[in-house]
């Protein structure tokens, strides 16, 4: 029987919501200074700054960068963060100097973060990287050739990073809609346990450290066994700590050094893929021994990857051009059939099965005007009510879904077998379609027990990592088929087609003949202007929604605008008038 325990009493050991990127601390492998981005004082540094420039850290605060960098070198360094992306903030290598009184050689990278310019210090290692990093590159991906995204793909990928850095183990991590993740690909020395097609629970890379690895696309661990270097002095003068994100010297959470100890890792480096904004996976590195890796290896590996990011967005924005073709015909049938009827609710109702077909449901409900009408795998009972409120309070402009059954059935709603559900608003809080899916019970073999992680102490609880990663097989049940996002782009440009029928519909039943020739024609030209607005958006419905959320909005405010026109014809005589300039009240 399992031991119930305590919440964890150390927020600074809850992963999930831990602030990692002030940890206040770097790695012992380099040096920190950070100075006033206008004055070029220097405000931080890290407490071993003796090492490389001879002077305690109080006699270094407040001096000005140019007592320890020459002047070509402060100015390498400013053109670099110069030229930095906007709004990126990514560490930018700036070359090789003599650093302080010992002239220390040194590959240096700064970057320009909240008023300040960090500058770090790597000290090179005897056996330094001399090509090119974009060289070094351009023949990785060379190799990979045309290879079509896929398991050789990503195989290819690990074998070149493998290549590249001389890590024991190197693996290629995707993300699942669930954020848990699973290895895809994997090259791997003799002797070392396999982990290909091995899942591993979303609390080992919880939500603060994924969007660390979206700011900061290369991450590296030379020895996981190392003791932090504190920085001096750890805030500002407002009190804030100092913001790490981009610094590639960044000490990390001491439960992912346990974390890597209790997988007999010594040295780590990740390689962040990113589709779209969104952080589609990593290529892992694994080392049973501590080991550093040159800045320009770096280099070649951070542009490696980014090309590997662009190979991956291609293919998904190709499987969503391919997904809206495959279902527009569906929809457009289906908008058809609504538009030439007389009855919206009932004619809906009639569609409810090409509805359901174009989001490749199992099933389907629709909730409208008080009434409940189901077809094919969908909860037993005439009330929704519990239904509807699960879909008020979980959406997001208009559409709900999850695919885990314990978040939206259970009693007093009755759907065995049912784990997935897709509600689409239909523009008022009790008119609902829902498209359901059925429970898909699945044989997971995890990392490890993915349920393991919090060891009871005499204070009450810490979160510790696994401490064994051997093959645990799990039967998943509770869960349907995920929801993506491709599902979701299908059913936002479904809920606009069906709320713009419904307004028409709403529109011709409640037509005054006799009203004003002014009010007629601006809602005719608005009502242009709202179809113009929402076929270009629907042309555009393979994007991601970033790139439309503008004419999204104002479709929206176009329908509100609509809306409140028909509802009080009275209210808007005057407004007419005034839009049109045919007189009225100015006031």
């Amino acid at each position: 029987m399992s031991e119930t325990l305590p919440p964890v009493t150390d927020p600074a050991q809850d992963c999930l919501t831990a602030p990692i990127h002030t940890t206040g601390a770097i790695q012992p492998h380099g040096y920190l200074v950070s100075c006033g981005l206008v004055d070029e004082r220097i405000r931080h540094v890290s407490a071993n700054i003796a090492e490389l420039l001879g002077l305690e850290p109080a006699e270094v605060l407040g001096l000005e960068m140019t007592h320890f960098l020459e002047e070509d070198m402060l100015l390498q360094v400013r053109d670099a963060v110069a030229a930095a992306v906007p709004d990126d903030g990514t560490a930018q290598r700036v070359g090789v100097g003599n650093v302080g009184a010992l002239m220390m050689p040194c590959d240096i990278s700064a970057h320009a973060s909240r008023g300040l310019l960090h500058i770090e210090f790597e000290p090179q290692s005897s056996r330094q990287e001399t090509r090119a990093p974009t060289r070094v590159a351009q023949r990785m991906v060379s190799r990979l050739g045309s290879d079509a995204v896929g398991a050789a793909f990503f195989q290819h990928v690990a074998a070149e990073i493998h290549g590249l850095t001389g890590y024991d183990r190197v693996m290629v991590y995707r993300f699942r809609a669930d954020d848990t993740g699973e290895v895809v690909a994997e090259v791997a020395a003799e002797g070392m346990q396999p982990y290909l097609g091995l899942r591993y629970p979303a609390s080992d890379i919880p939500p603060p450290a994924r969007q660390l690895y979206l700011r900061n696309r290369v991450r590296v661990i030379p020895d996981a066994r190392y003791e932090p270097i504190s920085i001096v002095p750890p805030t500002g003068p407002a009190g804030e700590p100092v913001d790490l994100s981009q610094h590639v010297l960044r000490s990390v959470s001491p439960v992912h050094l346990e974390y890597l100890r209790n997988m007999g890792v010594a040295a780590s480096m990740s390689i962040s893929l990113i589709s779209e904004g969104r952080l589609w996976g990593l290529i892992a590195c694994h080392h049973r021994e501590a080991r550093r890796l040159s800045a320009s290896a770096r280099s070649a590996a951070d542009l490696f990857g980014m090309f590997v990011s662009v190979r991956i967005a291609a293919l998904e924005q190709e499987q969503a051009m391919q997904r809206f073709e495959a279902t527009q015909h569906l929809r457009d049938a289906v908008v058809m059939r609504l538009a030439a009827a007389g009855d919206f609710d009932a004619a809906l109702l009639a569609e409810l099965d090409g509805v359901r077909e174009v989001l490749d449901g199992d099933g389907a409900g629709l909730a409208i005007n008080g009434r409940w009408n189901v077809m094919g795998r969908a909860p037993a009972g005439d009330d929704p009510g519990a239904l509807v409120d699960w879909a008020n309070a979980q959406e997001r402009g208009g559409i709900a879904m999850s695919d885990v059954a314990s978040e939206w059935n259970a009693p007093p709603l009755q759907a065995p077998g049912l784990a997935g559900v897709l509600a689409i608003n239909l523009g008022s809080p009790q008119d609902w379609v829902f498209l359901f899916r059925a429970e898909q019970v699945e044989d997971v073999h995890w990392a490890g027990d993915p349920h393991s992680g919090r060891v009871a102490t005499d204070d009450g609880v810490r979160l510790a990592p696994r401490r064994s990663f051997a093959t645990w097989r799990e039967l998943v049940k509770g869960r349907s088929r995920e929801w993506t996002a491709a599902d979701r782009s299908g059913a936002e440009r479904l809920q606009r087609m069906l709320r713009e029928q419904r307004r028409r519909s709403r529109a011709a039943h409640n037509a005054d003949p006799a009203e004003s020739p002014f009010r007629t024609q601006y809602l005719r030209d608005q009502k242009l202007r709202l179809d113009g607005l929402a076929q270009l958006l629907d042309g555009l419905g393979y994007l991601d929604t970033t790139a439309t959320a503008g004419i999204g909005l104002r479709i929206e405010e176009l329908e509100a605008e609509l809306r409140r026109l028909m509802l009080d014809p009275q209210g808007e005589a005057a407004t007419t008038e005034v839009s049109t300039g045919e007189g009225g009240d100015h006031r």
